[in-house]
Formats: structure tokens, sequence, C-alpha cells
């Protein structure tokens, strides 16, 4: 259910990177472009942004690669700042940002749950009353106490959706993440997120799968080289979207 109160709000946000331009492959290179102070170029990532997401909407940001989405995703979880503006968010955040991101490659995916959960602001004793659950979502089984390290990809994810669904957070912020893994549990995990969506958390979700956008969200924004092209309905906003990439 969708409230008239926002969970996130963007207000006239810049970001830009600084990026190098000249690149060394031997020593004298190296020492020759230090002494130049490498030549930068500065580059505008995202450029006046402005929007309001409600409670409870799931909003999907599409666009073409480098169009500013990642880098929009990551100011709303505080990863990055902003050049300029400023980005409010209202209630308790996860992220699935990065996949594997905060895991200790050395600790066990149990340990990892302890760790990564406490990171999202979970006392142990509230873990240890969701362990079962997350444990189970994750479909591990005895792989639960390998160490990460030796985990596949589909197996980081696997953990990492787990815990973050598991965190009672009223923000849930995505990136890329359900199109790792088998089909099985990426269908899992977007029934699972159809599941909170319907109990009124916000989700935020930056994906290439226009199916998901129309089966998951009722809000899309189109990025185009930093700037919103289009917010709307996302039938409508993927169409356009369609036409002028295809």
């Amino acid at each position: 259910m969708k409230s008239e109160k926002n969970s996130i709000v963007v207000t006239d946000v810049y970001k830009t990177f600084n990026v190098y331009l000249d690149k060394s492959n031997t020593i004298k290179e190296s020492l020759l472009s230090f002494l130049k102070r490498n030549r930068k170029e500065k580059r505008v990532v995202l450029n006046g942004i402005n929007l309001k997401i409600k409670k409870g909407e799931a909003v999907a940001l599409i666009g073409t690669n480098g169009s500013g989405k990642s880098t929009l995703l990551k100011l709303m979880t505080k990863i990055i700042f902003p050049n300029k503006g400023r980005i409010e968010t209202h209630g308790k955040l996860t992220s699935l940002l990065e996949l594997g991101a905060g895991f200790h490659p050395d600790f066990s995916g149990r340990e990892n749950i302890y760790f990564n959960a406490s990171i999202f602001g979970l006392t142990k004793k509230e873990i240890d009353k969701r362990i079962d659950a997350i444990i189970e979502f994750s479909e591990l089984g005895s792989y639960i106490d390998n160490p990460v390290r030796t985990y596949s990809s589909g197996m980081y994810m696997r953990l990492a959706f787990s815990v973050a669904i598991n965190v009672n957070a009223e923000i849930l912020l995505v990136d890329e993440i359900l199109s790792v893994g088998d089909q099985h549990f990426q269908e899992k995990c977007l029934n699972k997120m159809k599941e909170l969506r319907n109990e009124g958390k916000t989700m935020v979700f930056v994906t290439h799968s226009m199916g998901q956008v129309k089966e998951l969200c009722d809000r899309a924004i189109w990025l185009r080289e930093g700037k919103i092209e289009m917010d709307g309905l996302p039938e409508e906003v993927i169409t356009k979207y369609l036409e002028a990439t295809t």
C-alpha cells in the first residue's frame, strides 16, 4: 500500500567523478606521469536529479550502462555522497548493491550472517531468532558452515539476499542482484519481493530486465546521461525507453 509519506527525497543532486586519462605501463612512464601530475577529466554522472519516492512504492531505475542508475542507488545508501544537493531517507534501510559486500571470505556462511546482519543494526538476540529462517531461505544446507570463499556467485547471492530480506527494513535497495543465480532462486527472490511490496515496504531497484519491472513495479524512472528522461507508469516508460535504444 502506497502512502502520502515519502521514504526517499532526492533534491537537486549532482555527482561527478574524476577520470584519470594518463595510464602508465612502465616505470619511466609512471615517473613522467607523476611529474606531469596525471591529467584528469571531471565526468558528470548525475546532473540535477529531483525525485520523491513514497512509502510503499516499488520503483525501478532503468537506463543504459553509464546513465547513473547504480550511482544514484549508492547515494541513497550513503555509501557515497553527492557533490551538490541532498538525499533524505525515512525509515530503516537495507541494500543489496554488490554481491557479498560485507562478507568476510574466511568466515563461514553462518558467521557471516551474524556479521552482516549486525551491520544492518540487528542485535545478536534478534539474529538468533531469525537465523533458521535466513538459512532455510538461502537453501545452502550444510554449506552454511563452509567458508564463503568456497561459495559460487549464486551461493553468495542466496546468502546476501536471505540476510537482507530478514532484517525487517522499511526500505530495500537492490542493484541487479536478481539476475544472479539459477531460475528457481530468481523466481523465489522475485516472489519474496512481491510479498515485501504487499507488506508496504519501499523498494528501489536497478535492472535491465524489463519483464521484472513490469511484474514488480508500479513506477519506472528512466535515467539518460545523468538526468531523468521520463518518470511514470512502467509500461509507458519502458515503451519510450525501448524505442530510443533499439
